[in-house]
């Protein structure tokens, strides 16, 4: 009688490679695929943008416009009244800041109001782009201080803080215009906790 032995069962697989292949190829590298170059979450710390924002609010930061201007593709990002998420200049000394003894360059969130080759100047406590002023309903009561007018470098943009009260908002009135290559991209959905459109909106122009 012939005897037949039984196949040994196939070696489950196992050690780094199968690690490698499953956890960070197959979960963790889309992830960093969508969080570098589509979308990830901000949270706003500090009363800069009051009363459109206020702290500990959660954004949806859109990165994908970014990348889509860095690569020469149509996009009609930036527009005027996004809220842009930025990192300011790296030569103005308004941009940094010390955390546990490590000096570094945060990242902002303040409202794009002028555009590149557009000029902006303050004139009477308000925010005049090529000869008009802004009408800012989103804006608190504060007082702006005059300013001269300026032209708007290619590839930047002018941006201010909401809260207007003196000394609340670090912006392009301190540092100048923002490079669009430090900026992360738009973020005008909140998310938490009241959810809905901050920003993107047309700014309109008064007379």
């Amino acid at each position: 009688m012939r005897r037949v032995t039984p196949a040994a069962p196939p070696a489950s697989p196992g050690g780094f490679p199968f690690f490698w292949r499953v956890w960070v190829l197959g979960a963790l590298l889309p992830v960093w695929v969508l969080t570098t170059f589509v979308a990830t979450f901000a949270r706003v710390d500090g009363d800069s943008m009051q009363p459109t924002l206020e702290s500990g609010d959660l954004l949806l930061l859109l990165k994908y416009p970014r990348w889509l201007r860095a690569w020469g593709l149509p996009t009609a990002y930036p527009q005027r009244g996004d809220l842009l998420i930025f990192k300011a200049p790296a030569d103005s000394p308004y941009s940094y800041e010390t955390f546990l003894g490590v000096r570094h360059r945060p990242y902002n969130v303040k409202r794009v109001l002028a555009l590149p080759g557009e000029t902006v100047a303050i004139e009477q406590g308000r925010v005049v782009v090529n000869g008009r002023a802004l009408a800012e309903s989103y804006a608190n009561d504060g007082v702006l201080s005059d300013q001269p007018p300026l032209r708007v470098p290619a590839g930047k943009v002018w941006v201010l803080g909401d809260n207007r009260l003196i000394g609340e908002s670090l912006d392009s009135r301190a540092y100048g215009p923002v490079a669009l290559r430090d900026a992360a991209g738009p973020a005008n959905l909140r998310l938490w906790p009241h959810p809905g459109l901050v920003g993107g909106e047309a700014v309109s122009l008064g007379p």
